[in-house]
């Protein structure tokens, strides 16, 4: 799989947030839902030339929504918390939030 296929997006919420300020160096990411922790790792350090220290990978069940009778259900998504080597910096984009 390609690096840009699989790191969607960055996810920033306040706990993905405290967590790469509280000194813990570790930073959030929307993966797709195939893949792997090598191939997490691998996509990261090649995106962002940074060197990982450990991947995170938990599967994320879509919620089901109701809008009257009508039931649907939101998609399955994997989301990866990556811990960055010490040292490392976490990507420009995560600072100006």
């Amino acid at each position: 799989m390609n690096a840009n296929v699989i790191i969607r997006r960055p996810i920033v919420t306040e706990k993905s947030t405290n967590l790469r300020e509280a000194g813990h160096n570790v930073i959030a990411f929307e993966v797709a839902v195939g893949a792997n922790k090598i191939q997490v790792k691998q996509a990261v350090e090649e995106l962002f030339k940074v060197k990982v220290q450990e991947v995170r990978l938990f599967n994320i069940r879509g919620k089901v929504k109701r809008m009257g009778r009508n039931v649907g259900k939101r998609r399955d998504w994997r989301k990866a918390y990556i811990r960055l080597k010490e040292g490392e910096k976490a990507p420009d984009f995560f600072e100006g939030v």
